[in-house]
């Protein structure tokens, strides 16, 4: 048993499979008449911790997503500081591709799902839904197709999705942020400070950063400013080299990244994937909503990513994946259309307290995914077969820098 789930989680697949084994867990228990109010009551749980006139009073659902998720946006801090430094985004030549594709794969989606809810201001504000990649998801799905996918497209998809986090991280500070509490942004820019001058010494002492860190968390929660963004500053202060010898932003993100992707990631999927289905119909997939979300997802994302792409390679900013060819480019462009994590989390700060809409959006958000994901597969399979086994020969070396994915 052991030696089969050390095989298992060293599958570039796994995070995948167990993400979607998390949400099918929790569309059961959300929707079975003995399960149901046991799963709702326990993600009510409330979970309360006090010190002197500091007091964080939260449900459990609220901890998992303030909670838990700033510690997988710490994660994609130092992933995309590290894919900027020295990685997939360090050079004008190896960035240019997938920001420039990433970018598309942003705008489009959510020009499409604002053309279906420009008239409802409440609606209009979920925008950012349908705009957002799942690298875990889109990553497994791609690694199920083994060896015959080049390298350099897995490379492709995946500083592709680190750019793609890196905006929705933006959107989210941008245009999901509540008033803002100047008390605690006072001391969360103390923390932010502090934080700074630790990265500008050369401090490798990752303690600090990390007590400095949940102090800054704390203070951004209570500012109003989502709290998941003190992860992103935390992990963009902690230095790739320090002064005295070593890489404490590779040693963290070494120790943190198999429970972002093993652990934190299917535990948001569980607690937020569990949407009831009572009352949904055929006629609330026509909602402008859900055709917005999974419109999204699967025409919006692939049509921005792939058109942007093209475009940066016929006017020669950049060129095609090596050993790739531009079926494969458009079957990679549909398989970002897996929104799922970040979509799903996006959409509980676009309605919050709406629990209809955050019920139908995350329908959508499902629908949208798997028909990607689905189609997606199905065009790379087909694009891909009778690959040379030369090809992944001459790519295998890049091949490891694929196997990190973060959400």
């Amino acid at each position: 048993m052991k030696s089969f789930i050390e095989r298992f989680l060293k599958m570039e697949a796994a995070g995948g499979i167990l993400l979607m084994l998390a949400a099918a867990v929790a569309m059961f228990m959300a929707n079975n008449a003995w399960l149901s109010q046991a799963y709702f009551a326990f993600l009510d749980t409330p979970l309360q911790v006090r010190i002197a006139e500091l007091d964080i009073n939260k449900p459990l659902l609220l901890w998992i997503n303030d909670g838990l998720m700033a510690i997988f946006f710490l994660v994609i801090g130092l992933e995309v500081k590290r894919e900027l430094i020295e990685g997939a985004l360090s050079s004008k030549e190896r960035a240019l591709l997938p920001v420039v594709a990433a970018v598309g794969g942003m705008v489009v989606p959510a020009l499409v799902y604002l053309l279906f809810n420009m008239g409802d201001a409440e609606l209009a504000k979920g925008w950012a839904i349908p705009a957002a990649t799942d690298i875990a998801f889109a990553l497994g799905v791609m690694a199920l197709l083994g060896k015959r996918v080049p390298a350099s497209l897995k490379v492709f998809l995946l500083a592709l999705a680190i750019a793609d986090d890196l905006g929705v991280i933006i959107v989210i500070a941008l245009f999901y942020t509540s008033e803002l509490a100047i008390v605690p942004a006072i001391w969360a820019a103390c923390a932010t400070l502090g934080l700074y001058l630790l990265n500008r010494r050369g401090h490798g002492g990752l303690t600090a950063y990390l007590i400095l860190g949940t102090v800054l968390w704390v203070a951004v929660l209570k500012s109003g400013v989502h709290a998941t963004l003190a992860g992103v500053i935390v992990g963009f202060m902690v230095p790739i080299k320090a002064k005295l010898g070593g890489s404490p932003l590779k040693k963290l993100e070494h120790a943190l990244h198999p429970a972002s992707s093993f652990i934190i990631v299917p535990i948001f999927a569980f607690a937020n994937a569990g949407v009831p289905l009572a009352g949904i119909s055929l006629e609330s997939f026509q909602s402008p909503l859900a055709l917005g979300v999974m419109l999204g997802l699967l025409v919006g994302k692939p049509l921005g990513i792939y058109t942007a792409s093209r475009f940066a390679i016929r006017v020669g900013l950049a060129k095609l994946p090596e050993g790739s060819n531009n079926m494969q480019l458009f079957a990679t462009s549909i398989l970002c259309g897996i929104g799922f994590t970040m979509s799903i989390f996006i959409s509980s700060l676009a309605f919050s307290g709406q629990t209809d809409l955050i019920a139908l959006s995350r329908l959508a958000i499902l629908a949208g995914s798997i028909g990607a994901a689905l189609l997606g597969y199905g065009l790379l399979r087909w694009s891909t077969r009778g690959l040379a086994s030369k090809q992944q020969r001459q790519y295998g070396g890049i091949a490891d820098t694929a196997q990190h994915p973060s959400s």
